[in-house]
């Protein structure tokens, strides 16, 4: 008789695999969930539904969007603050922008981007930096549209020209900090045995031939580039949930641990991230157990790489407003 293998994550996981295309998935009481093209159409139409376009150029947007969707590029959500380059808007600059899309904390708002037919110049990135941000400023039920309008067009979907009629909302913005550690727990917890520091840049940035006057990457972090977990030809569509298993097994990371994310310039991060706390480690949860220490039972994590299971982990981002002179380049990788 064959012995019955059991993926990274045990039955656990093996639900969450079976559950991906139903949609919104994971199930749980999470901020951000994806969504499949299939439950957007059947949902586009839907009254209290609002549907965010991050297209990287304003052109992609008027040159075809999915209907009914409104344009908001994630270029509102930073800006320079005393030299540093990409700092996060003040936070009733972000609450006015979400405002003006109508946006409401307790409705549902779907955000997909897409390599762009006019420009070219889409990454996949917006969509994951804008739900990331959606989140952190206080709304709760953000959806991301797997694949982005690339999928929905592949699948010969209605495409529109037209401009929706948007009357501003009264969105109030809600900082939410326990995403992000600072400087000074990082110092301090970055080479315990169940901290695991990613950095999601491409190879090339973490081996040393990025722009930074400092090159390579934080010591003891594990290169992870966000490209490597989406489909290869399509960067706003993550790879199958058994290929994430064999990833992350690869770089021995699990449930158990206390997850940091890093990146260079706050985006690439964003897209480990939402990935880790939402949709995969911790799927489904917003609960203390996808941040807390104490959270996760041991009878639902995984080991790999020599690693003990049990214990809890936690998915939190790398800023970097707390640090000293100079840490921007003794640590590139920040996410504040």
């Amino acid at each position: 008789m064959a012995e019955k293998i059991t993926p990274p994550g045990g039955e656990e996981r093996i639900q969450a695999m079976s559950d991906r295309e139903n949609a919104p998935y994971p199930r749980g009481d999470g901020k951000v969930k994806l969504v499949t093209t299939d439950w957007l159409a059947d949902h586009l139409y839907d009254e209290d539904l609002t549907v965010l376009d991050t297209q990287p150029n304003v052109h992609d947007y008027i040159q075809e969007h999915i209907p009914g969707a409104v344009y908001l590029n994630e270029g509102v959500l930073r800006v320079p603050e005393r030299g540093f380059p990409t700092a996060f808007s003040p936070r009733a600059c972000i609450q006015e922008s979400f405002q003006r899309v109508g946006l409401k904390a307790g409705s549902p708002v779907v955000v997909y981007t897409g390599k762009g037919a006019f420009s070219g110049q889409g990454d996949g990135l917006a969509q994951m930096m804008m739900a990331y941000s959606l989140a952190k400023y206080g709304h709760d039920t953000v959806y991301i549209l797997d694949g982005g309008i690339d999928t929905w067009k592949s699948e010969n979907r209605e495409l529109s020209q037209e401009y929706p009629a948007i009357d501003p909302s009264g969105f109030t913005g809600e900082l939410r900090s326990d995403y992000a550690i600072g400087y000074d727990e990082f110092v301090q917890i970055k080479d315990d045995d169940n901290v695991v520091v990613l950095d999601a840049r491409p190879m090339k940035f973490y081996a040393g031939k990025g722009p930074w006057r400092l090159a390579g990457h934080i010591p003891g972090a594990i290169s992870l580039p966000w490209r490597s977990l989406m489909d290869d030809g399509n960067p706003a569509l993550f790879k199958p949930n058994a290929e994430l298993d064999a990833i992350l097994e690869d770089h021995g990371i699990d449930r158990s641990m206390t997850v940091i994310c890093t990146c260079g310039t706050g985006r690439e991060a964003t897209n480990e991230f939402v990935l880790f706390k939402w949709l995969y480690l911790y799927p489904g949860s917003d609960s203390t157990k996808a941040r807390s220490p104490s959270g996760v039972s041991a009878g639902k994590t995984w080991s790999s790489k020599g690693r003990s299971p049990g214990g809890a982990g936690r998915s939190l981002l790398l800023r970097s407003d707390t640090g000293p002179p100079g840490a921007l380049e003794l640590i590139p990788g920040i996410l504040r």
